[in-house]
């Protein structure tokens, strides 16, 4: 059964009446309700302001990171543990091919379902977690695998553990080695890109985003309990902080925005999983074509280029 969300009452009662019309048998009927549903469709997801591309964001049928494992990898074989302290469950790691390049993927999980989502963490990962992508991030540039990166998480984890065995220090750490890493990588926001947890797995040659994706320094529930300390001030903090993606590539904050199906990726994953594989394959045909040398180069070039300031 389909979940709706509140912007979508209007589709939710017209598919409830095509439902209706096909088990009285009302061709008729059923005919020109599709067509009512296909304009309130267009209507409807033709301007979506940025709490309602939030909730599609964090929709509870969105495809989460194993479900494009699952749709584009093939021959897939995961990668377990940091080598020091455990392995992270809500960061998976996979080598494997999408079409017939081989590619090494690290992507972020939140599980579905209570047991799922406890055992993911929720999508927040651990320091051992951002070490796991780490370490095998240095095995894809010991063999000059690419590396696909899939965001998809609230935030690192904050707990009292996390901190204790270097939560900052491991995020600052991937910043830093994914920023000069001698092999090509592709980094797309699939859902939610939660603040340091998002950008911990987030720096690459290309940095990408689906259409209907969040990327932000806080969460608007977190930025609204900080200026207002008023939770009903969400959906100002959400406008105000820009974090769609139409909004990030206007601010040349990241490179692409991949579009999404119609209703978004959680109707048709399917196609969003092509969508996803066809710009991965396409960014890759043109990093392949360059040394390693200038993928080095363009890549600092364009995380130095970050920011602007005024002496006004």
């Amino acid at each position: 059964m389909a979940n709706y969300l509140d912007f979508e009452k209007n589709i939710k009662q017209l598919d409830e009446d095509i439902t209706n019309a096909k088990i009285k048998g009302d061709e008729a009927a059923v005919a020109i309700l599709n067509k009512n549903l296909s304009k309130e469709i267009t209507k409807t997801y033709k301007n979506l302001d940025e709490s309602q591309r939030l909730a599609l964001a964090r929709h509870p049928d969105r495809p989460y990171a194993l479900d494009y494992v699952r749709a584009i990898l093939n021959d897939a074989k995961e990668i377990h543990g940091d080598r020091a302290f455990r392995d992270d469950p809500s960061i998976v790691c996979y080598l494997g091919y999408i079409g017939t390049q081989k590619v090494v993927l690290i992507a972020e999980q939140k599980g579905r379902g209570t047991k799922y989502k406890l055992m993911r963490n929720f999508g927040m990962p651990h320091p051992e977690g951002y070490r796991k992508a780490l370490r095998v991030a240095k095995l894809a540039e010991k063999f000059e695998l690419p590396i696909i990166f899939l965001i998809d998480t609230p935030g690192a984890y904050p707990g009292i553990g996390a901190e204790e065995r270097g939560q900052s220090e491991a995020i600052a750490r991937n910043l830093f080695e994914f920023s000069s890493i001698r092999t090509r990588t592709i980094a797309i926001v699939i859902g939610e890109g939660g603040s340091g947890g998002a950008l911990a797995i987030g720096v690459a040659d290309r940095l990408a985003m689906l259409k209907n994706s969040v990327f932000s320094v806080i969460s608007p529930e977190g930025c609204a309990a900080i200026l207002w300390s008023d939770p009903s001030k969400v959906s100002t903090a959400t406008a105000a902080m820009k974090i769609t993606a139409d909004q990030l590539k206007g601010l040349n904050l990241i490179d692409d925005v991949i579009n999404e199906p119609v209703m978004g990726a959680h109707r048709n994953k399917a196609e969003a999983a092509k969508l996803v594989c066809d710009y991965i394959l396409k960014e890759l045909e043109i990093l392949n074509s360059l040394s390693l040398d200038e993928i080095i180069q363009k890549r600092q070039e364009k995380i130095l280029s970050i920011g602007s300031f005024s002496n006004e």
